[in-house]
């Protein structure tokens, strides 16, 4: 009847009134944002201040998509589309009051004087079309209205009605789509549960617990620690190998197949990840294959890991710790430069952000973020020498000798890699100063010569930093000091660049000869002096005491260590240019030709594997031919690797005739 219909819209008319006043009122107390609480992984970072999230709670707003921390909801700028649609809303409402009086005289009114024309319709609805996927149920259902006049009517309220509820609940009907699909299966569940699956040996807390206890009984209270220790080596082991794998089969994958990161941003964000993963993986199958070989027969749980010794002296030895070291030389140098390179596509790049939120929903994901994989990474190298040391601890007999052996090479190991990390580094800070050196900056030095700027290429930097050049007078200027392997370089900014420091002495000084001593009353200066003709005092200051009793002892071991002139020159001439790139071409030849012998060796040691073998010994002849191939130049490699030889032997006088030569011609 007419009352039922009027009822009816005038209960619409009210609740979606009272449901803007409700929004427009929340949205007011915070600067139009509709602000809701959600669960962050770290590596999202905060719109308003730009940090990261230190704990799992944020806000965001629905409408622009901003996620920050509670504290900082006053001061993020107010929300343009929540304006924008608070407008709609109220302009809906109107229309809605507008509908309430055009039902109530339906019956009286033709359907032209409710829609005047077919425009009027079309601005009143709008021209957004809701995509099918989105089709929820309606919090005000228009199926209810019935009795009405016409079906031309009845359809233009009921797109009126559902224009005015959509418009209310698209953004909640979104969210509500993504929580749907929050649980799904994404495409790196299948690694996960295969990761889960292979843990399933390491989920117990020690080794003691995950034991019979009638087992546990029979063996001696230092067995039973070596084996706690024996278990966390094989469990963090395991973790950390799960961890290269969610790097590359989940974030690297993603990074290339969703994100579309280019090749060379990947590698340098991981570098060498598939090295470490060989590595690792052969490491933890060799540490899970002794754990097989210890199983008490009959029982499945029941096992005690002996003889490791042997196995981490392989491992950590040979060709094996020669990658190692590599590998994890040039993964821990690239440390810095990796985070800071994803922080700034994180930054700019709202496909990696959705992403990457989309992946720390999950527990395990959540806990290991780009960053932090890359810091466990980094870390575990180190982690070694403590447990081994444990172990070692814990080990009584015969097993101790290769045990102690294994932690000595580890402990070598680990100081090669701090100091490739640390040369790394040096480099690569030379480098940055290069960049920033003027082109054309050069200098004269005490004998006459002319030192450019190219002269600190073939120099290794050990040590930089900024000091303070006291001149005549009382006057101080700022410098950038390099200590090289053989000289001390001093550099002033100007125009934004880097030049050969201008003031009233050389800024080259040789390390020859040269005598550092502290200034008496004054905690922060040092004194220069070149042992040259006259001599020639450099009065320094540094920022502290310890930075002034750093700098004496690394100029003091560089002193101590510095060529002589007669083997480094402090200008190179041309000629000695040419015979410095010949040695490093030659050099370079011999690693490539040491890396296919290392090859050639490994295939032939193949083939005899494939072809079976022989059991008797072979002859020398047959030793010789084994390492032949069928080839035109075949028989003129012995005779070639015979002469090279004896040139090799003769190499020390054949260079110094070379180097007379070309002394004779400068």
């Amino acid at each position: 009847t007419a009352t039922t219909h009027r009822f009816i819209s005038m209960l619409t008319v009210l609740c979606l009134q009272n449901k803007d006043k409700e929004r427009l009122k929340e949205s007011r107390s915070n600067n139009g944002h509709l602000f809701t609480s959600i669960t962050v992984c770290s590596t999202t970072l905060c719109s308003s201040c730009n940090r990261s999230f230190t704990s799992k709670e944020a806000l965001s707003c629905p409408a622009c998509n901003a996620t920050i921390h509670n504290r900082c909801r006053d001061s993020l700028a107010s929300c343009a589309k929540m304006k924008q649609r608070v407008r709609q809303s109220v302009h809906l409402s109107d229309l809605s009051v507008c509908l309430y009086l055009s039902v109530s005289n339906l019956s009286e009114r033709p359907s032209s004087a409710i829609y005047p024309s077919d425009s009027l319709r079309q601005s009143l609805l709008g021209s957004r079309r809701v995509r099918s996927g989105l089709g929820l149920a309606k919090s005000v259902s228009t199926n209810n209205i019935a009795g009405l006049r016409g079906a031309e009517e009845s359809v233009g309220l009921r797109r009126i009605l559902s224009q005015s509820t959509e418009s209310l609940n698209f953004r909640s009907r979104t969210w509500s789509m993504e929580s749907l699909t929050d649980d799904g299966e994404w495409w790196w569940s299948p690694l996960l549960e295969e990761l889960k699956l292979q843990g399933s040996c390491v989920q117990s807390d020690s080794w003691s617990s995950s034991v019979d206890q009638s087992y546990l009984q029979t063996l001696h209270r230092d067995l039973i620690r070596q084996q706690d220790v024996i278990y966390e080596l094989i469990q963090t082991e395991f973790h950390h190998v799960r961890t290269l794998r969610i790097m590359e089969g989940v974030y690297r994958r993603g990074l290339q197949e969703e994100v579309r990161v280019e090749s060379s941003l990947l590698h340098s964000v991981f570098p060498c990840l598939d090295r470490l993963l060989e590595l690792h993986n052969h490491f933890l199958s060799e540490l899970l294959r002794k754990r097989q070989e210890g199983l008490i027969e009959g029982s499945n749980n029941n096992y005690t890991i002996r003889g490791l010794g042997e196995l981490l002296v392989t491992q950590f030895s040979g060709q094996r710790a020669e990658d190692m070291k590599k590998v994890y030389s040039e993964f821990c140098s690239r440390h810095p430069k990796a985070v800071k390179i994803y922080k700034d596509v994180l930054s700019r790049d709202r496909r990696l952000q959705q992403f990457i939120r989309r992946v720390c929903r999950g527990p395990l994901l959540r806990r290991h973020g780009v960053q932090e994989c890359i810091l466990l990474v980094t870390q575990r190298i180190t982690k070694y020498p403590v447990l081994l040391q444990r172990i070692l601890d814990h080990t009584k007999g015969n097993d101790r000798e290769p045990l102690s052996r294994a932690l000595a090479l580890m402990k070598d190991l680990v100081s090669s890699v701090d100091q490739e990390v640390l040369e790394l580094s040096r480099c690569g800070r030379l480098q940055e100063v290069m960049a920033r050196l003027d082109p054309r900056a050069q200098t004269e030095v005490q004998d006459g010569g002319v030192f450019i700027g190219g002269e600190l290429l073939r120099r290794k930097l050990l040590h930089d930093g900024a000091l303070m050049w006291k001149l005549q007078g009382s006057r101080m200027k700022d410098v950038q000091v390099l200590l090289m392997s053989d000289i001390l370089v001093f550099l002033q900014e100007k125009d934004q660049k880097l030049t050969f420091a201008s003031l009233d002495k050389s800024p080259v000084v040789s390390l020859t000869n040269l005598i550092v001593r502290d200034i008496a009353n004054q905690e922060r200066g040092l004194y220069l002096i070149s042992n040259s003709t006259p001599p020639v005092m450099y009065e320094l200051h540094a920022a502290s005491k310890d930075e002034r009793r750093t700098w004496m002892s690394r100029i003091q071991e560089a002193a101590h260590s510095c060529p002589s002139r007669d083997e480094f020159p402090l200008i190179e001439t041309e000629g000695g240019a040419l015979v410095r790139r010949l040695r490093a071409e030659i050099q370079q030849k011999d690693r490539e030709v040491m890396e296919l012998l290392e090859e050639r060796g490994t295939l032939i040691s193949d083939l005899w594997d494939a072809s079976g073998g022989s059991k008797e010994p072979l002859s020398p002849a047959s030793n010789r031919k084994l390492f032949r191939v069928d080839s035109s130049h075949a028989a003129r490699a012995e005779t070639i690797l015979l002469s090279s030889i004896s040139e090799g032997q003769n190499g020390n006088q054949l260079q110094g005739l070379a180097l007379t030569q070309v002394k004779g011609r400068d």
